[in-house]
């Protein structure tokens, strides 16, 4: 169990994250970083999934400047391609055509920040996920049973995962959306949590 110290914010509009943090015993709020582009270009994987989290934080943290602001974003990696969220179901399609049959790569990029305190700290878990073969009716079927436009690659593999991930190598919350394992260490080691007793 942890217990914080200081007000946490999750800088973030999915639901998942939310779970997660909550998992991890921590109290928290959301407060969404609206107007917060996603940008996949620029930079190797890590990188950019770091940016991307980093201006979700900083976003909120300038409205928050008292509380501890958890920014996150998970970003799929295929041969050096990036992929992010699916702008609609057609596009979730060739997502997964492209994925399918492939070891890919998903990266979390966290970013912690608390503007009173100046304190900013980035990380990033990259986890290697090898995806099935799927036929273009299983990809369709798929897509049938969870909402891809919301989520990095079109799937989520805490949904009907097993029907199209063969196995994974890493953290299986960090595909998720949040490695929750080195976030609860990092928070520890900064202070800004500490293990209740």
């Amino acid at each position: 169990m942890i217990s914080d110290k200081l007000q946490i914010i999750l800088a973030s509009a999915s639901p998942r994250r939310e779970h997660l943090l909550r998992e991890m015993g921590l109290r928290f709020t959301v407060v969404r970083p609206d107007g917060v582009e996603e940008l996949l270009n620029g930079a190797a994987p890590d990188v950019v999934a770091m940016q991307n989290a980093q201006r979700k934080a900083r976003a909120v943290a300038g409205r928050h400047p008292n509380s501890v602001v958890i920014g996150a974003d998970t970003i799929v990696a295929l041969k050096g391609k990036l992929y992010g969220k699916p702008c609609d179901r057609e596009e979730a399609s060739q997502m997964l055509g492209q994925l399918a049959g492939q070891q890919h790569e998903v990266i979390t990029g966290v970013c912690l920040s608390h503007r009173t305190l100046d304190t900013e700290l980035m990380f990033a878990e990259t986890t290697r996920v090898w995806m099935r073969p799927l036929t273009q009716v299983q990809i369709a079927e798929y897509l049938g049973k969870i909402n891809p436009l919301d989520k990095a690659g079109a799937y989520a593999i805490q949904e009907h995962g097993a029907g199209i991930v063969e196995r994974i190598e890493g953290s299986y919350h960090n595909v998720m959306g949040l490695p929750t394992e080195r976030l609860a260490a990092t928070l520890e080691r900064i202070g800004m949590v500490r293990r209740a007793s």
